[in-house]
């Protein structure tokens, strides 16, 4: 889960022009791999099983976005049996800590007109788009990096602590996390669920989209992910004004208790394929090629 791009407009404020790898989770700080690692654990079944449902495979050229530690990257490559995987994300540590055979790291930022790697069979983002502004310019950007009939995969979080949730320790600290991260970073989740028609509208066919909630329960990945991105976003969330730091401190504690009873942020993951040719064969001549 490392979006790696610049902060976008807010609703209700202005980002002090932050950045998600800069200002509240800089990949320098000690455990923010084990961080990022506690959301693959939660999210990388789901989504391997959907890129492997979607043709990826022996031949397919990949290209992962705001890699992180390139654990979906890596599933690619061992899991599905694809030809290669260029992983990209603006700090590239971590992916070069793990050197795998058919992985190729490269440090850039893809809101950067010129970010032009080639065509490829798979484009995937992960936990990204929500973190940039530009999103609909940016997925047909994205969308003109597919190879004919590859497919664009986009997967990003969905609040579900609505002004319906029943109030509790948790939905009262991710309701200031999410307008923290708005104020600092320009997080913004209130589009996400726009996916297929943006999609759609960027000239991609055969859309299709899913949820995925992960249960919050004592000590799972996905508790300890919110518990230390609440503690790496402390000083955003305060700001707000909305809770105080006991306030954050008690929900870690809900967090951890059989008494929880909460629905954890879900994640959403839409997709859509180039319309100028069939989709990608598996094992298809050339499919390791650059795509110019």
């Amino acid at each position: 889960m490392t979006p790696p791009e610049d902060g976008a407009a807010t609703t209700g404020g202005t980002p002090d022009d932050g950045r998600y790898g800069q200002d509240v989770f800089p990949p320098g700080r000690a455990g923010e791999d084990d961080r990022i690692d506690l959301g693959a654990l939660t999210y990388d079944e789901a989504t391997l099983a959907r890129l492997t449902d979607l043709g990826a495979g022996p031949g397919w050229r990949c290209l992962d976005l705001g890699a992180g530690t390139g654990t979906v990257a890596r599933g690619l490559l061992h899991r599905a049996g694809v030809c290669s995987v260029l992983a990209v994300d603006r700090d590239v540590r971590f992916l070069a800590a793990r050197p795998t055979p058919g992985l190729t790291a490269l440090e850039a930022d893809v809101t950067d007109p010129a970010f032009a790697p080639g065509r490829f069979d798979l484009v995937h983002a992960r936990f990204v788009l929500m973190h940039l502004p530009g999103h609909e310019e940016l997925i047909r950007r994205l969308s003109g990096l597919l190879a004919p009939g590859g497919v664009l995969v986009l997967g990003d979080a969905i609040d579900l602590t609505t002004a319906t949730a029943p109030p509790n320790p948790y939905t009262r600290v991710m309701r200031a996390m999410w307008q923290g991260l708005r104020d600092t970073i320009g997080t913004d989740v209130s589009w996400v669920p726009d996916y297929p028609e943006l999609l759609r509208g960027a000239g991609l066919v055969s859309v299709g989209a899913e949820i995925h909630v992960p249960p919050l329960l004592p000590g799972s990945p996905i508790s300890r992910f919110w518990a230390e991105t609440w503690d790496r976003a402390r000083e955003a969330i305060l700001a707000t004004g909305q809770v105080d730091a006991g306030a954050i401190d008690e929900a870690k504690a809900y967090l951890d208790s059989p008494g929880c009873a909460a629905l954890s942020a879900g994640m959403i993951t839409a997709w859509g394929r180039d319309p100028q040719g069939p989709p990608p064969a598996v094992g298809r001549p050339g499919a390791a090629e650059v795509y110019e």
